[in-house]
């Protein structure tokens, strides 16, 4: 009976010292997950259960407003609603790999061969932010999305009115 409840003992040690590496394994691991989208903002969304920031890219904020023709117009909740456009109620996968400061994960995304990161940089509805200068530069050129616009850059923005 002792051996038994020896053999009991290690089987549940064994047990809660897997659940504890599984629970403690770096969340920066790389992953790829995908399932139905909901878009959050410009450059986050929640993919299946997972939320999700868009890696290299900066997507103005949604309470953002940029000037056109010197009257301002909402371009944080218009990007927003280009990345919801370029979803369309598709499944989108990505290609995850560590964690931003609000314990999202930072991912690139697609829908089949489509890269959301890049289309909305070169859309002009995000801004490079550490990658996809090119596009940055193409829709800077050709005024698109925000470049259309008066705009400070999301980072600046946030900057400005961080706490209000």
């Amino acid at each position: 009976a002792l051996a038994r409840f020896d053999e009991l003992l290690t089987a549940v040690l064994v047990v809660a010292l897997l659940l504890l590496i599984g629970v403690y394994l770096p969340s920066n691991a790389r992953r790829s997950y995908s399932g139905p989208a909901h878009v959050l903002d410009g450059d986050s969304l929640v993919v299946g259960a997972v939320e999700t920031r868009l890696k290299g890219i900066d997507a103005p904020e949604i309470g953002q407003f940029c000037l056109l023709d010197r009257k301002p117009w909402r371009c944080g909740e218009a990007a927003k609603s280009a990345l919801h456009g370029a979803i369309a109620g598709r499944n989108v996968t990505c290609d995850g790999e560590g964690r931003d400061l609000y314990d999202r994960v930072i991912a690139v995304c697609r829908i089949g061969e489509r890269e959301l990161n890049r289309e909305m940089v070169e859309k002009g509805w995000a801004v490079a932010y550490g990658a996809y200068q090119a596009q940055e530069k193409t829709a800077k050129e050709e005024e698109q999305g925000v470049w259309a616009s008066q705009f400070d850059r999301p980072e600046h923005w946030r900057e400005m009115f961080k706490g209000t």
